[in-house]
């Protein structure tokens, strides 16, 4: 079965003119690292690998950052998808300071890779606001609060009293720089246009149908017979493992986006902040350059298919209302209405490494809400990895973390 994990119409594809068409492969070639998928995981992992002098190719079954990636709010935030509280059941809050830390780091190297090559995919580092409307929920915000700012984190308590936002406002967390927002289709291209000059070679159209493992490495063979030879293959493909493995690695869901259209008179502070409610499942929204609001979330378990046109519509009618009820004096009119897979883990972070049974077999999977920070992450220690540096922080992303 074709499942599809993309449907609606994604603005960031929409919005922008092909920057540029890769070529499929039409020969049998050699490489050192394999990388399939050829969303912002794959081109960030080239980023990195080709920045190391390691020699590496994409290949992409579709079309360059289209699929998971297309659908991406871009909305990124050092925090976890849930408080710091509610994972201890699952890691310790050490480890949940240190993915913050780890957070943080990856936004900075975002803003370095921006700052060398030049802003061409709308950066923009912001704050980042957690917050309640409800009194029953004060406490485990302030409790956030608490923990953020005995780990040394910039944050600020927002209550009813000192609230600069337009919506109600019981208790929120605002951090300080730490949060972003970026065009994931246009910060692709970018990685991939640098990475190019430096080596990398990207296929799109090129299926991987087949993967071979022997002593000496890893063979794939692609949807028109053509093969490529590595060392090592990455595993880039976000939800769709199947060809690599059975393992099911997080839960999935279908979440929910929806963009309005260029609005006019959106107050400055939501330009400067991406914010994300407490609600089960959370909302959250940031603005674009061209002073749009995406709105996301709304996530239900996950559609084999997701082309159940009326369920779709009733989600999306949610994170409109949303919108209306939280600008009320603004004319909000949605242009954009798209969803796709989303995947959770237990502790909110991705998997990153080898195969524990496949020393051949390496995985870069950004699940939870970081998923761009988590490949930032990905980049920067398998790269290392690749050399035989293998970084402590690595084991917080251990792909057998949750085995028996």
């Amino acid at each position: 079965m074709n499942i599809q994990y993309v449907q609606g119409e994604c603005i960031f594809t929409r919005i922008n003119k092909l920057i540029k068409q890769y070529e499929y492969l039409t020969d049998d070639i050699d490489t050192d690292v394999i990388i399939v998928g050829g969303g912002v995981t794959g081109a960030i992992l080239g980023y990195y690998f080709t920045k190391n002098n390691i020699n590496a190719v994409i290949l992409e079954k579709s079309r360059i950052a289209h699929g998971s990636t297309s659908i991406t709010t871009s909305l990124l935030q050092y925090e976890l998808d849930s408080k710091a509280m509610e994972l201890k059941e699952y890691t310790s809050i050490e480890n949940v300071i240190r993915s913050y830390q780890l957070g943080i780091k990856a936004l900075d190297e975002i803003g370095e890779f921006i700052n060398e090559y030049g802003n061409t995919c709308d950066f923009e580092r912001t704050d980042s606001l957690l917050y309640t409307a409800k009194n029953i929920e004060k406490k485990e915000i302030e409790e956030e609060y608490k923990i953020r700012k005995e780990a040394g984190f910039p944050v600020e308590l927002i209550d009813e009293q000192n609230n600069p936002f337009s919506f109600d406002v019981k208790a929120g967390v605002l951090s300080k720089g730490g949060g972003a927002k970026l065009d994931p289709y246009r910060f692709t291209h970018a990685l991939l246009e640098v990475s190019s000059k430096k080596g990398l070679r990207i296929y799109e159209n090129t299926e991987v149908i087949g993967v071979r493992y022997s002593e000496s490495g890893v063979t794939v063979e692609t949807v028109y017979g053509h093969k490529v030879k590595g060392k090592i293959i990455m595993v880039a493909t976000g939800y769709n493992t199947k060809l690599f493995t059975e393992r099911a690695f997080g839960t999935k869901a279908t979440a929910f986006n929806v963009a309005t259209k260029p609005i006019s008179n959106i107050d400055s502070i939501y330009k400067q902040v991406v914010i994300r409610d407490n609600e089960k499942p959370y909302n959250y929204f940031r603005t674009t350059s061209d002073n749009r609001i995406i709105i996301g979330g709304e996530d239900i378990n996950f559609l084999p298919d997701i082309f159940n046109e009326e369920l779709c519509s009733k989600q999306y009618d949610k994170l409109e209302q949303r919108l209306k009820n939280l600008f009320q004096s603004l004319n909000i009119e949605i242009e954009y209405r798209y969803c796709g897979a989303f995947a959770s883990t237990q502790d909110n972070l991705g998997f990153l490494g080898k195969d524990p049974n496949n020393q051949k077999l390496w995985y870069c999977l950004g699940y939870g809400a970081n998923g761009i920070l988590f490949a930032v992450l990905g980049g920067m220690m398998l790269s290392k990895l690749y050399f035989g540096e293998e970084q402590e922080d690595l084991e917080l992303f251990k792909i057998d973390r949750f085995d028996k």
